[in-house]
């Protein structure tokens, strides 16, 4: 059964079922509503509508598809003899057969079976099989995929085409671009319409005029009507060519449009292109102009070129996963969010495919699930996004920033599938493969031009040579010429005078070339003048060799080329996006503690349900939950409304992985009558809900004595022994200190502490921290602290330390040493703060004419920024140093170059005064340059702690704050008074 005799609907019902069933779920032409049928349901519908196909159900091939498709589709029947029922074999738009028959030149010789043959036999089983790939080709050839050599769509093509026509250099409607483009696109104004707008929002090939939409906010153009366009400068330079452009006959057979625009720029990648066909789709990222021609500069020179996507929206993108833009490739894409003060941060920019509306509403959602703390979100966006949050008092902008990263829409990620057209089949390439393939074809078009440029000179060289010869050797004037009795007879008299000159002409002579001749009018005969002819054909002749010479230096004519595109246009595309290495963010590690953590004890359940029972702690819904038992066990849950864990519990908190500064002091016995063990151990990782044991497993042992200490402290703990009458010295007291004991790892046996039954432990006095400080690394490619030996190293840091930031522009501040906290790009010193340390610094002093200060300061401990360079934008920082005693060399120029160079010692040219100082002028002569010099004298080692403790190491205060701390309960009582309260016995008589 042919298509002529299927509705419309059972078309739709094939593609819908075919999407559903063989296309594996992928989506086919949106613009059309598919209604999925069930196989009887199908088959069914299929023999209704060739029952009632003399009912005017037959539908018109191109109602289907265009004419220009019709190659990828195979005729469904043989042609059959003429009915004679008028009515019934008129199409739904009332043309009669008479007005179907097609011209010699038409796309296709499809012709529609003959519904009413009743010797024809109609298989279904194949149909559906042959017109689904007949419809998925077309959609993926003529709908959804860019082709390579021009990186259009043919909608897209056809619009732009369609401009040309029309382009007289002043704005039309879109209305009636959309009109006349209409001519040769099928599909409809709408689609027309939008595919415009998308173009004119690019900002590349299309000058636009009026409200057509805004990226950053979603909103919508204005009405058709109402807006209006024209073909940029840039498109009517790279994009149109009728010399060199292939053309085919619309779909209709009434006009011409171009195969392919003959375009001298990757236009593919320049403007991106995106697309969902039948079984594959397409995701080509937009990129930069200037970086496009840069690249395609190096690729033409030979040399290595990376080229990475740019978004008009801006933000940043990390590509180390970029893959080329290849499929399987991942990019990841960040909004650019700022801190305003401590208590707002403010999106200047929005993640590609986003917009600000989305972006608020998914930081709505996650404010309402309780990721973030935030009380307030303002969307203030114009022509600039701006997104103002306002934090809940006590809320961490850092740890902020992170958590809208996490889970929010301020960072998505992009999968690129650099899918396009190719000798008329989808290819999958790379975006370098696309830049090289059109690179090539941007220098075969230029060379194109040249050779018909080249053409068109010889011809006219050729007629120039020719006119010449006949008006100056006057053949007009010949006897012959003048008598001849038919125009043959002139003709082969013309020919026969040239023929002394055939040898130097670029081709022959022929009847059309002499008849042009005798077509020259007697006033141009009269005006010629010969010195003015030979500069003519001079001027040609020096024309057609410098061609020659770029026919054969192509490359650096192309190179020119693309140098000569990012002069003219570069500068009203600069580069959007930034390129940053982004650091992995652990959703646990940003949430905000949004629940509260219980205990029922009795019950044995923990939870964030549980409000009446034990609180425990803050927590967020995504962390674990480590417990450990009376009897040793111990294992990791995720955190639950309500959980049953069982009794006995020991000890519950918050599990953080890879969390190797929380050590876990423990004392247990092995068994019911075993020794005692001590020992201390980190929980690093751990598979979550298996269970573990801090003992050696033996059935009763238990645990005596735990805590656990988030920065690795060490107690002083007392045991006090059960008395034995057959013990030969009675001494019942002992005392341990973990900070002897060394952290070993969880399967660890531990140290033997006692043989003997312990009555009880007790915590003497709380000890310090046995791991020294936390060292510390900056990573200066994602501008983050990190603990894993990742960049800068700046020290070993105790609780109390800072870190001390300097910028570029004369600005620094403090901060902990806490891995969420976020640094600015333009960082000039990072490191350890040393409140008593001296900075020098030379600055040239806007408000007294730029002449040259020095000044010596202290950076204050500020969690705030401060300037020290001063308050005028127009003052600059040339030098900063902390050496103890700074050279200064000044290089004069300009007038005063011959006072050549001279030195300062700051130490002793200013004293150390407040940041804010202005300090004391250099110089008031020109000065070529300023620089620091090696230092003379160093300062004198004097034993003072630097700041960085050794593992073990503590200071004499902590030292005799511990030494006074006495926690023991039986402070005062002797061992005889302790033994008779454990035995019970009662002591009438008191030690003297």
């Amino acid at each position: 059964m042919g298509l002529s005799c299927m509705p419309a609907a059972v078309i739709d019902n094939v593609s819908g079922l075919v999407n559903q069933g063989q296309a594996g779920g992928v989506g086919l032409d949106t613009t059309r509503s598919v209604r999925r049928l069930g196989k009887v349901e199908f088959v069914g519908f299929l023999f209704f509508s060739y029952i009632c196909s003399p009912l005017k159900c037959r539908v018109k091939r191109e109602d289907v598809l265009p004419r220009d498709a019709s190659l990828l589709m195979r005729p469904s029947g043989k042609n059959k003899k003429e009915n004679n029922m008028d009515d019934e074999t008129k199409d739904l738009d009332g043309r009669g057969p008479e007005e179907e028959v097609l011209e010699q030149d038409s796309h296709s010789d499809y012709k529609p079976a003959d519904r009413f043959d009743a010797s024809a036999v109609h298989h279904l089983s194949g149909m559906y099989k042959n017109w689904f790939l007949d419809y998925a080709s077309y959609v993926i050839l003529e709908r959804a995929v860019p082709h390579i050599e021009d990186g259009l769509k043919p909608v897209q093509r056809r619009i732009l085409h369609s401009m040309k026509r029309m382009d007289d250099g002043r704005y039309n409607k879109v209305a009636n671009i959309v009109g006349h483009t209409m001519q040769f696109h099928p599909h409809g104004d709408a689609s027309i319409g939008d595919a415009l707008v998308q173009l004119g929002q690019k900002d590349l090939l299309i000058d636009t005029q009026g409200n057509w939409g805004n990226i950053l906010t979603g909103d919508r153009a204005a009405a058709p009507r109402y807006i209006e366009a024209r073909l940029s400068k840039f498109a009517l330079e790279t994009v149109f060519n009728p010399k060199t452009t292939e053309w085919q006959l619309s779909y209709d057979g009434r006009n011409k449009e171009p195969i392919t625009l003959p375009v001298k720029f990757p236009l593919l990648l320049a403007q991106g292109a995106e697309g969902i066909a039948v079984g594959l789709s397409s995701k080509i990222l937009p990129h930069n102009l200037n970086d496009i021609c840069d690249a395609a500069v190096g690729c033409l020179r030979g040399e290595e070129f990376h080229l990475y996507p740019d978004f008009p929206t801006g933000g940043s993108i990390d590509v180390s996963k970029y893959n080329d833009g290849q499929r399987g490739g991942v990019l990841k894409v960040r909004a650019r969010v700022e801190k305003l003060d401590s208590k707002t941060l403010v999106i200047r920019e929005v993640p590609f495919t986003k917009t600000a509306s989305s972006l608020q509403e998914s930081i709505t959602k996650a404010v309402e699930k309780g990721k973030l703390k935030i009380r307030k979100v303002e969307d203030m966006t114009a022509s600039e996004v701006e997104i103002q949050l306002h934090l809940t008092p006590g809320t961490s902008s850092d740890k902020t920033i992170d958590a809208l990263y996490a889970f929010t829409d301020c960072e998505i990620n992009i999968s690129p599938n650099c899918c396009v057209i190719e000798d008329n089949k989808p290819r999958f390439l790379t975006v370098s493969d696309v830049l090289r393939n059109s690179v090539e074809h941007t220098k075969a078009l230029l060379k194109m031009e040249l050779e018909i440029r080249k053409h068109e000179l010889e011809e006219q060289l050729f007629y120039n040579s020719l006119e010449r010869i006949f008006i100056e050797d006057r053949i007009y004037k010949e006897r012959k010429f003048e008598t001849a009795r038919s125009l043959d007879e002139v003709v082969a008299f013309v020919d026969s005078k040239l023929e002394p000159y055939k040898k130097t002409f670029v081709r022959e002579v022929t009847r059309d070339d002499i008849l042009r001749l005798l077509e020259i009018r007697m006033q141009r005969i009269l005006k010629f003048n010969k010195d003015k002819a030979d500069e003519l054909i001079q001027k040609i002749k020096a024309e057609i060799a410098e061609i020659d010479k770029d026919l054969g230096e192509m490359v650096r004519v192309t190179i020119e080329w693309f140098t000569h595109l990012k002069e003219k246009y570069g500068k009203d595309h600069l580069r959007r996006t930034e390129i940053k290495n982004f650091d992995t963010i652990v959703a646990a590690k940003v949430v905000d503690a949004n629940e509260k953590l219980y205990i029922d004890r009795q019950a044995g359940f923990i939870g964030t349900g549980l409000k009446k029972a034990e609180f425990v702690q803050n927590c967020s819904d995504l962390d674990d939950v480590i417990i450990f038992y009376r009897d040793g066990k111990y294992k990791v849950i995720r955190i639950a409304d309500k959980v049953f864990v069982g009794k006995g519990v020991l000890h519950v908190q918050v599990f953080k992985k890879n969390d190797k500064r929380t050590i876990y002091n423990v004392v247990y016995r092995d068994g019911k009558t075993g020794p005692y063990y001590i020992k201390r151990f980190n929980v690093t990782s751990i598979t979550r809900d298996k269970e573990y044991d801090v003992t050696l497993g033996t059935p009763g042992s238990r645990i005596c004595y735990f805590t656990a200490n988030p920065n690795g402290e060490a107690e002083l703990i007392k045991i006090t022994l059960d008395p034995n009458p057959d013990r030969k010295k009675q001494n019942i007291f002992m005392e341990r200190d973990f900070a002897g004991i060394l952290i070993k790892g969880r399967a660890a046996k531990g140290n033997l502490l006692t043989k003997e039954s312990i009555h009880r432990i007790s915590l003497k006095s709380h000890g310090h921290s046995t791991l020294g400080g936390r060292k510390v690394w900056f990573d200066p490619d994602v501008k983050r602290l990190n603990y894993e030996e990742h960049g800068l190293f700046l020290g070993e840091f105790s609780d109390q330390d800072s870190i001390l930031v300097v910028l570029k522009n004369g600005e620094f501040y403090i901060t902990n040493i806490d891995s969420s906290n976020h640094y600015e790009d333009n960082i000039l010193r990072i490191e350890k703060f040393v409140a008593d340390k001296a900075w020098t610094a030379v600055i040239f002093d806007a408000d007294n004419q730029g002449y040259p200060y020095l000044k010596r300061f202290h950076m204050e401990a500020s969690k705030r920024h401060q300037n020290f360079v001063g308050d005028n934008p127009d003052s600059r920082m040339v030098l900063l140093t902390d050496a103890a005693f700074p050279r200064i060399q000044v290089t004069y120029g300009g007038a005063d170059a011959a006072r050549g160079t001279e030195e300062f010692d700051a130490e002793q040219f200013v004293g150390v005064k407040g940041f804010k100082a202005k300090g004391k002028r250099l110089t008031t002569w020109t000065v070529d340059k300023i620089e620091e010099l090696e230092p003379l004298r160093f300062p004198e080692e004097d034993g003072k702690d630097d700041g960085n403790r050794k593992d073990g190491e503590e200071d004499a205060p902590a030292a005799a704050k511990q030494a006074a701390e006495n926690l023991d309960p039986d402070a005062g009582k002797t061992q005889q008074q302790v033994i008779d309260e454990i035995t019970g016995q009662l002591n009438l008589f008191t030690d003297e």
